[in-house]
């Protein structure tokens, strides 16, 4: 089959590779009828997170199954499925306490307690580095799902792909960044970073009753379609010294109830960050966090979504302390939100593949990659049909 493989940083080609084949009997085989790429295979394909394998990349796909294990009752061949990005048994007792994204089963090698940079780490995930199980992910004509009675959900043919795809991750994930955020009603949420989570965080914002929504983010373009799209006011920080001040401004000084950090540490730096990083031995940077926590108000709630990899120095423990902030971060529970969503989407209560901006066959995605992670052509959302 074609699939788009990571051979090391910047270099994505789409190769043929073996057909997957059922190894356990709760597995599936899916025949992928559409996928994404993600902001976070960015954090592969930069080299952020180390990868010293080939590895089919991608963890938003969808698609049609065609075989499935002995031991697999839920689903047959034809039906057709989304499938969530994280790996979860249903059985351990995270999956039972419904944080699949906690699995205690499907990331034998490296899963543990500790949370570690390099081991200890969480469930297995489709297309995400060894670290979190080298499982070959869905940028592919095929995919391999493990324990898939508890994973993928049927979809109705009255939807498109394109209605539905967005459901496996980007969309949980937006939406977990408002619940998080505590979002009872008439709250100012400020959302940081315009790309496909942070636009969908602003639609789950106003479906959970939020009064007004500020988007912020350095690139024209994306702010654009967060205003004509999602409805949020837009504020540009792009050599723009005043947008906390701007932020006060439009919340009587205090600062916003709840701010959404949906960029993470692939954030815009300048030169003496880098060089900072560079002695400190990190990678990326927190400035996004940081700029949460200037404009959050006192006694506010910060939701991280964004991805954060590597540990940092002169973390401003002060001022959350001083403030006296709440924080939520990690991955998306998916399999705890996805069967209220997907009817929200079947209801039409919301519409998810309005910020697609590039739609390609498979067989580009290197050149996908290359404008996505670039920022060409004003591309927010590239969809890959196999």
């Amino acid at each position: 089959m074609k699939a788009a493989v990571f051979h090391k940083p910047k270099d994505i080609s789409v190769d043929n590779v073996p057909d997957p084949e059922i190894k356990q009997p709760g597995d599936a085989i899916i025949r992928v009828t559409a996928t994404a790429i993600c902001g976070s295979d960015l954090h592969i394909y930069n080299g952020m997170f180390p990868q010293p394998t080939d590895l089919v990349l991608g963890h938003e796909f969808m698609g049609i199954v065609e075989d499935v294990g002995t031991g697999v009752s839920k689903l047959k061949k034809g039906d057709r499925v989304v499938v969530p990005f994280p790996i979860a048994c249903g059985g351990c007792y995270f999956c039972q306490n419904h944080w699949p994204t906690h699995c205690e089963n499907s990331n034998e090698k490296n899963y543990g307690p500790e949370g570690g940079l390099m081991t200890d780490k969480g469930a297995g995930l489709f297309g995400y580095t060894d670290l979190y199980g080298g499982y070959d992910g869905g940028q592919a004509e095929y995919v391999r799902v493990p324990y898939a009675d508890f994973g993928p959900r049927k979809v109705s043919d009255s939807l498109t792909d394109e209605q539905v795809l967005f459901l496996t991750d980007i969309f949980p994930t937006g939406y977990m960044a408002v619940e998080w955020g505590e979002i009872k009603g008439g709250e100012t949420v400020a959302v940081f970073g315009c790309g496909p989570v942070g636009l969908m965080a602003i639609k789950a914002a106003w479906l959970k009753g939020a009064s007004r929504v500020i988007a912020l983010d350095i690139e024209d373009y994306r702010l654009q379609v967060a205003a004509s799209v999602c409805s949020a006011e837009i504020i540009n920080i792009k050599d723009n010294d005043g947008w906390l001040e701007e932020i006060r401004q439009a919340t009587n000084g205090r600062g916003v109830d709840v701010a959404i950090d949906a960029v993470g540490m692939e954030a815009d730096r300048n030169f003496l960050d880098r060089v900072a990083s560079v002695i400190r031995l990190e990678k990326g940077t927190i400035n996004a966090l940081r700029m949460c926590l200037s404009a959050v108000r006192r006694g506010g709630v910060v939701s991280v979504v964004g991805v954060y990899g590597y540990p940092y120095d002169n973390f401003p423990w002060h001022q959350i302390f001083e403030k006296g902030l709440t924080i939520r971060a990690g991955q998306a529970p998916v399999h705890r939100v996805i069967d209220e969503l997907v009817s929200w989407v079947e209801e039409g209560k919301v519409k998810l593949d309005d910020i697609i901006s590039h739609r390609m066959p498979l067989s580009e995605a290197a050149h996908a990659y290359d404008i996505f992670n670039e920022k060409k052509d004003n591309c927010v959302k590239v969809v890959l049909k196999p």
